[in-house]
């Protein structure tokens, strides 16, 4: 999942209940100059403010919903994971083992599954997820370790996380709910027991 997919399926999330709509939080330039430019950023600004004002009425925190989806797999990790506005409010978590990858949506009130698990295979995915779950497979930092370190650095609650291949790395990258707005955090896999963490 890349950074700009992963911020804005969040805000994609908000906006489809809104006004079915796909928003999309990155603009290209070239936007900029046409007269609906103003208009897109507004509804980005009220989805944002939608799912902000959603996710501080939840009870279970995104590292409970990551714990009940590795449960349910021994020995899975979680690959990627964001909340969506649903009725009611779900996490979507994607969790992987072996060659197998599952998905499951947890209750964002009650961190009980709900609806039904998707199931597939390594050798189903694309080749930019396969070679970002095969790298998850041989990390030693999980989904968890990075929103850790990121709902700190960022002095906030996670609400998504994901996984980003950057010449040739794995990187984490995780998205923060910090007072009245989403921030995007980085991390680098530790290296000789280094952590590294910038802000975006």
């Amino acid at each position: 999942m890349s950074k700009k997919h992963l911020f804005a399926l969040i805000v994609w999330s908000a906006a489809l209940t809104a006004t079915d709509a796909v928003a999309d939080v990155a603009q290209n330039p070239a936007d900029a100059d046409r007269p609906s430019a103003t208009a897109q950023s507004e509804a980005e600004d009220a989805a944002i403010r939608r799912v902000l004002t959603e996710f501080r009425t939840i009870r279970v925190p995104l590292s409970r919903a990551m714990e009940v989806a590795e449960r349910l797999h021994d020995g899975s990790k979680t690959a990627d994971i964001s909340f969506e506005l649903a009725n009611p409010p779900v996490y979507r978590v994607r969790t992987m083992r072996n060659e197998s990858v599952w998905e499951n949506a947890i209750d964002a009130n009650t961190g009980s599954v709900t609806g039904k698990e998707l199931s597939s295979s390594l050798k189903e995915l694309d080749r930019e997820d396969l070679a970002k779950m095969i790298a998850l497979k041989w990390s030693k930092q999980e989904m968890s370790d990075a929103v850790q370190v990121a709902e700190r650095a960022a002095a906030g609650s996670a609400l998504a996380g994901g996984l980003v291949r950057q010449e040739g790395k794995l990187n984490f990258v995780i998205v923060v709910a910090a007072e009245d707005h989403l921030k995007e955090v980085m991390l680098e896999p530790p290296k000789v027991g280094k952590q590294s963490a910038s802000q975006r």
